[in-house]
């Protein structure tokens, strides 16, 4: 299958290099030199392309994907730091009839990890002497704090029952690739879960897989579909 990346940063450059492992040629790849304006966002470049992955800047995804809905091209979307505009993206896709999958965090791990915490929340919820805390540390690069992953791990905390304040504290120094920690903490123990990534290489990998998968669909999805086959 043809893949086009828009946004050829690090996150692009590491998905060309992982794309043939995962059965893609990457037929076009965008930046901001080629696609100012966007001007890169033709039918021309995008004839014979079965899926685009976006990993740009927050500021850019709207116009990206309004763009790419318009192209009739299916999406993944790894960029963080739009989620306000979650439910104009999610309407836009369904007048299109193309298929998107997003996701704070496309790696493997941590939506494993999300479940993890997910049911440690309800488990703790009607336990009132347990207070809760998430934390995590990104880059000093990284544009949006606290990351969307954490946001998304405290939304799922309270979709799963848990309704008391849930204390959240974000760092961004150095190269770190991303830690995320959720905590419980009571007179009585300590519950400490932790999901340090070691590169982004994850993050590539899910974002192939998801690609892979959503070629052909029609749709409004999120990665935890991808892997566990479940809508939430």
């Amino acid at each position: 299958m043809n893949l086009a990346i828009v946004g050829y940063g690090k996150m692009g450059r590491l998905i060309e290099q992982l794309a043939p492992e995962y059965r893609f040629t990457v037929a076009l790849k965008l930046d901001e030199f080629n696609n100012a304006g966007f001007a890169g966002m033709t039918p021309e470049n995008f004839r014979g392309v079965d899926v685009a992955v976006e990993f740009s800047v927050p500021s850019a995804v709207a116009g990206n994907l309004e763009r790419l809905a318009g192209l009739g091209v299916n999406v993944v979307v790894g960029t963080t730091g739009w989620l306000e505009q979650l439910e104009a993206v999610r309407a836009l896709v369904e007048r299109a009839g193309i298929a998107l999958v997003w996701s704070p965090n496309y790696s493997v791990g941590m939506n494993v990890f999300a479940r993890l915490a997910e049911e440690a929340a309800r488990r703790l919820a009607p336990e009132e002497d347990y207070e809760a805390w998430g934390w995590e540390i990104h880059h000093s690069a990284k544009k949006d704090a606290p990351s969307g992953t954490l946001l998304k791990l405290v939304e799922t905390m309270r979709r799963a029952g848990y309704a008391r304040r849930i204390d959240t504290g974000s760092n961004r120094a150095g190269r770190h690739p991303g830690t995320h920690e959720i905590g419980f903490d009571s007179a009585a123990d300590t519950i400490t879960l932790r999901h340090t990534a070691r590169s982004r290489e994850g993050f590539a990998r899910g974002a192939l897989k998801a690609a892979r998968w959503v070629a052909g669909k029609r749709g409004f999805f999120e990665f935890g579909e991808v892997l566990f086959g479940e809508r939430r």
